[in-house]
């Protein structure tokens, strides 16, 4: 007689923000997967939704409301976890018929909901979660979040209140997991935290034993071993740092990059250049040594991609320190760059400063920054024709329905996915998504770059 079971619970899930909320999300859903859980694609097929909130921003609060009020409608069972489970009181009064509310990487609280609203149905005969866990991203690339929190105080930043100061994970956990990714199939890490160049500060860098070796929590011995970890062909993954502030041993990354240890890329949030500005955001303010850093770097690895975010509009700023941040970008000529209208967030300090610049002035400084930066990045983009470039495929698109052809889109190293461009490819039969691959660049425009494989010219 055959064994039936009875059918498993399933749950829903909406994450918002940052990647490192995606991480959280996976982390919980590899959790529930393992306790026998379902995943559902929809509200509709949910015993119970899951929202993963972003409190960043007050007009990313409201998105996250809203995700709360449509979980609601549609299912009415929700259980709310992420950066604004410490506004739990406004949640309620909002939404009564909330299940649960947890704060950010409170992973056992979180899962202990889902378990009381939607209890397990054991069953110790299926193995329910692969080696790498489970992930929210396609199966070639996958984010490693190496600690939680900040030390640091910007003012126009409430992470520390949502997220607390900054714990390191250990090291060897560090490389374990990054190890399983590359094993169940990811070819490019992108390694994530609120302050990467901190990573171990918390720790005093201990060293763990690893392959043999000790080896520190400091970012630097972190990046020299995920440049030794080979993909089951024994190609080196791609390995990215994000959000990595200018500390003096991010010099030592820059000859690994050279090596082709690492991505030739890097993250920094400069958020500004005008000292003043720098001053009251309660940042670094020393952009003339940074500008002789990224020099350095540029004759070390010619190739290094440097993206960053700036902010306009910040309290204070004027039309020189404004026009000073344009200066320093002709000079930088960062690569990427994004760039962001001041915007008060509930217990920011920057609420408090004096001389709030008008709506109209941020909309026109945001309009030319973005001009500016496009027209560096199309001027980069342009030297690269003609040039074969190594990327990485994400998406390949269905056969043309009158010649066939199948094109393609990709990222080279100097981008990162979500955030930066792509390289769009014609003629790519055969190929898959994660596939690395050699191909000429025939073209660009302001942000992406088209081009074709080297075998199909």
């Amino acid at each position: 007689m055959a064994t039936t079971f009875p059918p498993a619970p399933k749950v829903g899930m909406v994450s918002l923000g940052c990647p490192k909320a995606l991480v959280d999300s996976e982390r919980i859903l590899t959790k529930l997967r393992a306790d026998g859980y379902q995943m559902s694609p929809d509200y509709a097929g949910a015993d119970v939704v899951l929202v993963n909130t972003c409190g960043f921003l007050d007009s990313a609060k409201e998105e996250s409301l809203e995700a709360i009020g449509e979980a609601i409608a549609e299912n009415g069972r929700v259980i709310v976890t992420g950066c604004m489970g410490n506004e739990a009181a406004m949640i309620r009064a909002r939404f009564p018929s909330v299940l649960a509310i947890t704060g950010a990487h409170q992973y056992e609280a979180v899962v202990h909901a889902v378990h009381e609203a939607s209890p397990p149905v054991p069953n110790a005969f299926v193995d329910l979660v692969p080696e790498g866990g489970l992930k929210l991203t396609p199966r070639h690339y996958s984010y490693l979040k190496i600690s939680e929190g900040c030390n640091h105080r910007c003012a126009f930043c409430i992470i520390p209140s949502l997220r607390g100061d900054l714990v390191s994970r250990r090291i060897d956990a560090v490389l374990r997991e990054a190890e399983k990714l590359v094993a169940a199939g990811t070819r490019e890490l992108l390694v994530i935290s609120q302050d990467t160049s901190a990573y171990g500060v918390d720790t005093r860098h201990e060293a763990r034993a690893w392959k043999g070796r000790d080896v520190r929590a400091h970012m630097t011995d972190m990046a020299r071993e995920l440049g030794q970890l080979r993909t089951a062909d024994g190609r080196a993954p791609w390995v990215r740092l994000h959000y990595v502030y200018p500390y003096p041993h991010v010099d030592q990354v820059i000859p690994l990059m050279a090596e082709g240890l690492l991505t030739p890329y890097l993250d920094i949030p400069f958020q500004h250049a005008a000292p003043d500005v720098l001053r009251r955001m309660k940042r670094p303010a020393n952009d003339a040594k940074v500008l002789e850093r990224v020099k350095n770097w540029r004759a070390i690895c010619p190739d290094i991609a440097i993206r960053s975010s700036f902010v306009v509009g910040f309290p204070g700023e004027t039309e020189s320190d404004f026009q000073y941040l344009l200066d320093w970008l002709d000079e930088a000529q960062l690569d990427r760059v994004g760039a962001f209208r001041f915007e008060p967030v509930e217990g920011a300090a920057a609420n408090a400063l004096p001389d709030p610049v008008p709506e109209d002035i941020k909309e026109d400084r945001f309009q030319r920054i973005m001009a500016k930066t496009a027209a560096i990045s199309a001027a980069k983009l342009q030297a690269k024709i003609g040039r074969t470039i190594a990327v990485i495929i994400d998406e390949v698109g269905e056969p043309d329905e009158e010649d066939g052809s199948i094109g393609a889109t990709a990222r080279s190293q100097a981008d990162a996915p979500e955030i930066d461009g792509n390289v769009f490819l014609r003629d790519t039969t055969g190929l898959k998504a994660g596939d690395i691959i050699d191909v000429i660049i025939e073209d660009a425009d302001d942000h992406d770059l088209f081009g074709v494989p080297v075998t199909a010219r």
